[in-house]
C-alpha cells in the first residue's frame, strides 16, 4: 500500500516526503544507538541517512535542470517545391504536354505556403508550483514526524514494564463476628492499602524493586475461639517481605515485655523498648516457620522447618497501652535484615493511615 502511494504521488511531493521521513527516522535511530550503544541500531540509522542523502541529491539535480533548461528542438527544414513552369518535358515524348493555366498558380501557392515561416508556438503550459508542493509536503509530513517523535512522551506508554502488585479486593467477603465489636477493628484490606505504599521499597533500601504480591486477610488470633480479631497484610519484594498485623486483645506491650523477662529469653530475642508515635513499643526477633510440601516418597525431611530470622516492631494500639498492638515484621530469604530505624520509619508513615481508618 505504501509503495503504491509513493508511486502515485507527484515528484515534488514524494521526494520531500522521503527526505523528511528518512532524516527523522535516521536521526532518531542514531540517537538510540548512541544511548544504548547498539551497533545494529547504528547500522540501521546509517542506512536511513544514506537513503536520505541520495534523495536530497536527486532533488538538487531536478532543481538545477529546471533552472537551466537545454537547447530547444531544431526547426523543421523547409522543402522547396519546384515551379511547374520550369519543368522540361523529355524530348522523346511525341505528344506535347498541355499544362493548364492554373497549375503554375497552384504550385506557386504551395511553394509560398511551404516557404512561409511557421507561427510561433504559444507560451508553454504553466507547470504546477514545485516549490509550493515541496513546502506543503514538508509541512504535513514534518507534523507527522513530530507526532511520531513526541507521541511516546505525551501518550501513556504501553511497554511491558512490570507493574507493582495491588491489594486484592475482598470487600464483599463476610467478616468474622470478632470484627463487629466497637470500636470496629481494621480489616486486612485496609492494612494492605496502608502498607502498600509507592515508597515502601525505598524505605527498605531497595528503591528499584517493585512489589511482587500484596494481600490482606481477616483472621482471628489462635486459641481464642474466633473472639479476637487479628487482621494482617503482607507485601513481598525480591529482597524483603513486610507483614503488618493488628491484634485486638487485652494484653499490653508492657505485659509482653514482662513475659519475655519471665521466660528469660529477652536477650535471646533482642528485645528493646521505645516509643513510636507517642505509644509504647518494643523490638523483638524470632525465626519464621518454613513449610515445605513434597509429594515424593523418598523425601524424609520434616514438613515444618525453622525459617530465616525476622525482626518485629510492636506498637500499642493506644497511647495508654490498655491492650492490643500492631506488629510490623520484616524478613528476607537470605537472612539479612534492615536496621531497626527502617522499621520505625515505616511504622511512622503507615500507622497514621491505619489509625485514621480505625477511627471511622
Amino acid at each position: 500500500m505504501l509503495g503504491l502511494l509513493l508511486r502515485v504521488l507527484p515528484f515534488w511531493v514524494r521526494e520531500p516526503l522521503l527526505i523528511v521521513v528518512g532524516s527523522v527516522f535516521g536521526v532518531r535511530i542514531m540517537y538510540l544507538a548512541v544511548v544504548e550503544r547498539s551497533w545494529v541500531a547504528a547500522g540501521i540509522g546509517a542506512v536511513f541517512l544514506v537513503f536520505t542523502a541520495i534523495r536530497v541529491h536527486t532533488v538538487v539535480r531536478a532543481l538545477q535542470a529546471r533552472r537551466n533548461p537545454g537547447p530547444g528542438p531544431a526547426a523543421p527544414a523547409q522543402v522547396r517545391v519546384p515551379d511547374p513552369a520550369q519543368v522540361r518535358v523529355p524530348a522523346q515524348v511525341p505528344t506535347p504536354v498541355h499544362v493548364p493555366a492554373q497549375a503554375p498558380a497552384q504550385g506557386q501557392v504551395a511553394a509560398q505556403a511551404a516557404a512561409a515561416p511557421r507561427p510561433a508556438a504559444g507560451p508553454p503550459e504553466k507547470d504546477h508550483n514545485a516549490w509550493g508542493q515541496a513546502l506543503a509536503a514538508v509541512g504535513v509530513f514534518g507534523a507527522l514526524a513530530a507526532a511520531v517523535w513526541l507521541g511516546p512522551r505525551v501518550m501513556p506508554s504501553a511497554d511491558n514494564t512490570p507493574q507493582p502488585a495491588s491489594c486484592s479486593d475482598s470487600e464483599h467477603e463476610k467478616l468474622p463476628k470478632a470484627y463487629e465489636k466497637k470500636p470496629r477493628p481494621v480489616t486486612g484490606d485496609e492494612l494492605c492499602e496502608a502498607l502498600n505504599r509507592p515508597d515502601l521499597a525505598g524505605l527498605l533500601g531497595t528503591p528499584r524493586e517493585i512489589a511482587d504480591t500484596a494481600s490482606g486477610t481477616n483472621g482471628t488470633a489462635a486459641l481464642t475461639d474466633g473472639k479476637v480479631a487479628e487482621p494482617e497484610a503482607e507485601i513481598k519484594f525480591d529482597t524483603y517481605t513486610v507483614n503488618l498485623s493488628a491484634t485486638y486483645n487485652h494484653l499490653s506491650t508492657a505485659q509482653y515485655v514482662r513475659l519475655f523477662d519471665i521466660a528469660g529469653d529477652r536477650m535471646e530475642k533482642d528485645v528493646k523498648t521505645l516509643k513510636v508515635l507517642g505509644r509504647p513499643a518494643f523490638f523483638s526477633s524470632d525465626h519464621t516457620m518454613k513449610f515445605q510440601i513434597d509429594f515424593s516418597k523418598e523425601h524424609q525431611s520434616a514438613p515444618v522447618q525453622e525459617g530465616p530470622l525476622a525482626r518485629t516492631l510492636s506498637v500499642a494500639l493506644e497511647r495508654k497501652d490498655r491492650g492490643g498492638f500492631y506488629d510490623l515484621t520484616v524478613w528476607s530469604e537470605s537472612g539479612a535484615l534492615p536496621d531497626d530505624g527502617v522499621l520505625v520509619d515505616i511504622a511512622e508513615k503507615v500507622l497514621p493511615k491505619v489509625l485514621e481508618r480505625s477511627a471511622h
